[in-house]
Order: C-alpha cells, then structure tokens, then sequence
C-alpha cells in the first residue's frame, strides 16, 4: 500500500491509570501504530505522551518500552515521526533523537504538508491562559532548575513529578464546559492569529482532552484538537484532501 497518510495523536498521558490503565492504553496505542503504519508517510505526536518524564543523563523513566520499541522499529522502516514536548513531558531533553532518530520539538512550529499549510503545537502556554500555568512553563523551561532536579534521587524526584502531573490533570474535566460556555482560549488564539497571517489552513493542537474540528470566521481554516487517550482514544489523519478526527475502537 502507498504511504500517502499523516497521522496526528497527542495527550496519551502514560504513567497515568484512567478507565483503562497505563499498560492497557499503552498496547491499544502499539496497535494503532501497527495499523497506521501501513499507509503513513509521517506521525506527529504532539504533546503529553507521557504523564511525567525527566531525563537524568544515565537514567529515564521506567516502563513504556512497547511504544519506546514500536517508535523505534517505524523509524527503521523509514516513517518519519515528529515528538512534540508537552507541559506534562517538557523535560524530554535529548533521548528520542539520540536513542531513536525522532527530533523532538518544543515550540509550535509551521510547515506545509501535502499542499497546505498547518500550525502545528501542544498548545500550552498560546492565547489566554492564566499566570499560574505561564509561571510553571516558565519554571519548568528554566535550565538551572533542572539542573537543581536533575540532583534528586530519580525514586523521589518522580514522585514529585506525579505530584505536580496530578495537579495538572485536575484541570481537565473542566476543558468540555469551558468550551460550551465559549471560553476556548486555543480557539480565540487562532482567531487572532489569522488577523495576523490569514494563509493557514489548520491549526492543530492537543493539550485541551476535547475533540474539535471546527472551521474558523475566515471560512477556509480549520481549527483542530486531537482530543486525548485517556477517555476519547482520538486521532487526526489528513491524505491531502480532508482532515478527519477518527475514534479507536477499545
């Protein structure tokens, strides 16, 4: 079969248990690989695979070797993959490009694919957000603090990071309600953002846990969120012609 697909997944979240726990979402997601290998010509994961990560220089987190292994093996067959850092994984330092050939990207980025132009990012730290989640991506982006982390024994210094994770995910359940009551700040971000460059045709995000594709008042340029794989197991592919949100079935 040809490669002529681009796939698009965010917000896995391993290390978390949810309705299924972490292992479980972990094979479902090795599956969905497998199948989307066929006809893929490039993978974007954007943000939040993993719940917490740190990369002290001889160690990483434990677990996750079935996707660290499935990521590697779609490498070797020449599929290019693109890992986003999220505000749950922006400590992933240097590990995917040495260990398996995918760069990793931590700031949104534009590129041209198939013919059209996407906004690509997690999307943590755009638009409206509040000056708590601006003051962690700043603390957290700070390299003397990781420096001062990267000094904790790796048992105590993941317990602070699943401490911090939880914080963050309590957020969640209120993103659905944000958006029906029209305060999605991700979707005002693009908004203003076409006030400025009116040429992009999607934006795609993670990082909100909803689904949406939705077109923008200029009438021709999509907003898209992934959704997640804690409760909606949803996915983006885009062939050229169409961008669809498709649902894994678990």
């Amino acid at each position: 079969m040809v490669r002529n697909k681009i796939y698009f997944a965010s917000d896995f979240h391993l290390g978390y248990d949810g309705r299924l726990s972490s292992k479980e979402r972990e094979l479902h997601i090795v599956n969905w690989l497998d199948e989307v290998s066929i006809d893929a010509l490039e993978i974007y994961l954007l943000g939040d695979i993993f719940d917490y990560w740190f990369e002290y220089r001889e160690v990483v987190p434990r677990g996750f070797t079935l996707l660290l292994g499935k990521l590697r093996e779609l490498r070797n067959d020449n599929i290019d993959i693109f890992f986003f850092t999220g505000n749950h994984d922006m400590w992933v330092f240097d590990y995917f490009e040495n260990e398996m050939n995918i760069p990793t990207i931590r700031k949104p980025i534009i590129k041209e694919l198939k013919g059209k132009k996407f906004f690509l990012a997690h999307g943590d730290g755009l638009g409206n957000v509040s000056f708590l989640d601006r003051l962690m991506q700043v603390g957290f982006s700070n390299k003397v603090l990781q420096w001062l982390f990267a000094r904790i024994h790796p048992n105590t210094g993941i317990k602070i990071m699943k401490y911090f994770s939880n914080l963050s995910r309590n957020s969640h359940s209120e993103y659905e309600v944000q958006y029906k009551e029209g305060k999605e700040y991700l979707v005002d971000f693009a908004e203003d953002y076409l006030r400025k460059d009116n040429t992009i045709d999607y934006f795609v995000f993670g990082h909100r846990h909803i689904v949406l594709n939705i077109i923008l008042s200029n009438h021709k340029s999509h907003f898209i969120n992934l959704g997640d794989w804690i409760g909606h197991f949803s996915y983006g592919v885009f062939d050229g012609e169409e961008f669809k949100i498709v649902y894994y079935e678990v």
